[in-house]
């Protein structure tokens, strides 16, 4: 029999929103998110957009204007970060040059007074854990950008974080070493069970470490959803354009949004496209608003060869452009006006300069929002 007196699952980490200010700026504005035990979290945003500022006032460096942030069900707002029990991962490392590797590990152990014998064990496992192990004695200076990044790393799971907090950890390694160092980072961080809470500005890092994502823009959080859900559905145009290559379809509503299926007519081209039934909020009738759909996901075929040339959603086009890029070929098309980007895998048949057709199929096009 359930026990009717327990709590329902709160989350482990909570922001309710929180606003920062700096001046007449306003960085965070009226943010809210939660974060679950055990789960990698990305916050995803161009420079500026004010996800450092969140992550930092997660961790206690910075205090919210206004807000609540709640950890483990326990109010965390006003309190101190060396009280808080996360660790954190910065973008310089943030590594002290004139102690040696073992002292930068140890670091947060000596701040909270642990016997000797129980910091060189946790600082030898730490060192082991980031592939380090014999390097207590190196300076430094005489590490690699990959090694020190990973010396920052074993700083922070030493203490055996509560939440593990990282700061475009990854942004000053080349590309081979970033790709590398990411897919250790989800292991490390899935083996020792950790929750984790990550900023960056690369939609590929965080599509790759996370399990949930928000995208910020302007201080505010746009949308929230797992890396698939952000990628093929994004909800408004300033998310749909952050995440690149969408191609976004000026268009009106033309007939009713109670039909099951709505016709739209787009801006450039006059063409005709159809979609499942929509709410009137997204598209008013005969005022302007968007479509996407990503470029993978357009099916383009010679004139001949397509199986149903007469359905829905296929359009005639020229091709422009073809781009060869090793896996994939981008194609750049023209529908009478209507510029459209699609990837193929193989552009066997086509060719710069020929007609074509291309279908836009209806269950891959996103109605978007105008945020």
């Amino acid at each position: 029999m359930l026990n009717s007196k327990l709590k329902p699952f709160m989350s482990l980490l909570s922001l309710k929103n929180i606003s920062k200010r700096f001046g007449q700026t306003t960085a965070v504005d009226t943010v809210s998110l939660e974060v679950e035990r055990g789960e990698f979290f990305g916050l995803l945003g161009p420079s500026g957009c004010g996800k450092t500022t969140t992550l930092r006032m997660i961790a206690g460096l910075e205090t919210p204007d206004s807000g609540a942030i709640r950890f483990a069900d326990k109010e965390i707002t006003q309190l101190a970060p060396e009280k808080r029990g996360f660790g954190m991962v910065f973008q310089n490392y943030a590594l002290f040059p004139h102690l040696n590797v073992f002292e930068n590990v140890a670091f947060g152990l000596r701040a909270r007074h642990k016997p000797k014998p129980e910091m060189i064990s946790a600082v030898k496992s730490a060192l082991e854990l980031v592939q380090l192990p014999g390097y207590e004695k190196r300076r430094v200076d005489e590490l690699s950008g990959g090694q020190q990044q990973r010396v920052a790393i074993a700083r922070a799971i030493a203490i055996e974080p509560a939440l593990l907090l990282f700061d475009e950890p990854l942004s000053n390694l080349d590309v081979a070493l970033r790709e590398e160092t990411r897919s250790e980072l989800r292991e490390l961080v899935n083996r020792l069970g950790l929750t984790a809470v990550y900023v960056t500005h690369d939609q590929e890092e965080a599509f790759a470490l996370c399990d949930r994502i928000s995208v910020m823009m302007g201080g505010r959080i746009l949308q929230t959803g797992k890396p698939r859900e952000l990628y093929e559905h994004p909800v408004q145009v300033s998310v749909a354009r952050f995440l690149g290559r969408n191609n976004l379809i000026r268009v009106m509503r033309r007939s009713s949004s109670k039909a099951s299926v709505v016709e739209f007519k787009t801006l450039d081209g006059g063409h005709t496209l159809q979609l499942p039934a929509i709410t009137d909020e997204l598209a008013p009738l005969n005022q302007p608003c968007s479509l996407a759909i990503r470029p993978e996901h357009l099916v383009v075929t010679t004139k001949d060869s397509h199986p149903n040339a007469g359905r829905e959603n296929v359009l005639g086009a020229t091709i422009d452009e073809i781009n060869f890029a090793g896996a994939t070929s981008g194609i750049k098309l023209d529908a009478n006006g209507l510029k459209l980007e699609a990837l193929v895998v193989q552009p066997d048949g086509l060719a710069v300069g020929n007609e074509c057709l291309v279908e836009l199929p209806a269950d891959k096009m996103a109605l978007l929002s105008e945020g």
